[in-house]
């Protein structure tokens, strides 16, 4: 007798979201998946405001960090108002709270930083003491590393409010996911991607994690499919490399790695990982290589250099100004 038939036709999943636009767009792209996979499930989307959302006017390092995005989610989970959240993952903190864990995570978009400007070209094209408009300090540091004289000014809210701003002329230019706009059809809007190499992404950047509580073992078969075991294997260790550093968004760093190989067992990941000064003015960069399925444990390898080389001095100083 099969006792697991039920376990793949479920009768009505419901996906915790933030109400934003994009986080919308991310919540639907999951309900299309899910229901494209099991046509008799009844798919419905919980919409929900979160702290992170309702805090505009204070840098979000400031308020508690990306945690703030998902709390009323996991809340629904944990009472059971819904069955899974859908996050991006770069808002996804390094240590899932207890009870909670991330069943699955979807396949990649352009994970790179996204220049916006209606008058500039790229960030070299701006002319000295232009403000340039961003939420993350991993972006701002990068961007004072190499450009000094440009001014950076804090920058929240969803992105049609971003791209307001800029358009109100409050910003010469700002700093986005490109993800974000590829997704809400805004790809029009970016003047030049920055490369990996010139601003390296947010840890897990372009890519959408599926969380669910802990005890839900009924949906863990159901929610497989919407893995992407190469995105996965990226995120694993890019979050390796910031959690080992205590990685939030009060900490200037990132990772971005890729995989070399053509899906045999055998594939191969790089990781590029940078921890720094708010002002660029120290910054600790590396790159390695290794197995991809023990990709984790590289990207804490990654961070123990860096800790080597002086990044646990970094460290020590920005918590001496939080």
């Amino acid at each position: 007798m099969n006792k697991t038939v039920s376990l793949t036709h479920p009768r009505k999943l419901i996906i915790a979201s933030r109400e934003s636009a994009l986080a919308m767009w991310q919540a639907k792209h999951i309900q299309t998946r899910l229901q494209a996979l099991y046509p008799q499930c009844d798919v419905q989307i919980l919409g929900m405001t979160t702290t992170g959302d309702q805090i505009l006017d204070k840098p979000l390092a400031s308020i508690g960090g990306k945690g703030l995005f998902i709390k009323e989610l996991e809340n629904a989970l944990f009472d059971g108002s819904a069955d899974l959240a859908v996050h991006s993952m770069k808002d996804v903190p390094m240590n899932m709270p207890e009870g909670f864990t991330l069943v699955a995570t979807g396949e990649r978009e352009n994970p790179h930083d996204a220049f916006v400007s209606n008058d500039y070209k790229t960030l070299a094209d701006l002319p000295r003491g232009s403000i340039v408009g961003t939420s993350s300090l991993r972006r701002q540091s990068q961007i004072q590393a190499r450009f000094p004289h440009l001014k950076i000014e804090s920058l929240r809210g969803n992105v049609q409010t971003r791209l307001r701003k800029l358009d109100e002329g409050q910003y010469a230019a700002i700093i986005l996911a490109a993800a974000g706009l590829i997704r809400l059809e805004l790809g029009d809007r970016i003047s030049s991607f920055i490369s990996a190499t010139d601003s390296i992404p947010a840890v897990g950047q372009g890519a959408l994690g599926i969380e669910i509580k802990s005890d839900r073992t009924d949906l863990m078969d159901i929610l497989s499919p919407l893995n992407h075991t190469e995105t996965q294997q990226c995120v694993e260790a890019e979050r390796g490399f910031s959690r080992a550093l205590a990685g939030s968004c009060t900490v200037p760093l990132g990772a971005y790695a890729t995989i070399q190989g053509n899906g045999s067992q055998d594939n191969t990941i790089s990781i590029s990982g940078f921890v720094a000064s708010v002002d660029g003015a120290q910054m600790l960069r590396e790159t390695m290589t290794g197995d991809a399925n023990d990709a984790e444990a590289l990207g804490k390898k990654l961070a123990d250099k860096l800790v080597r080389l002086g990044a646990d001095k970094i460290l020590a100083a920005l918590d001496g100004v939080k």
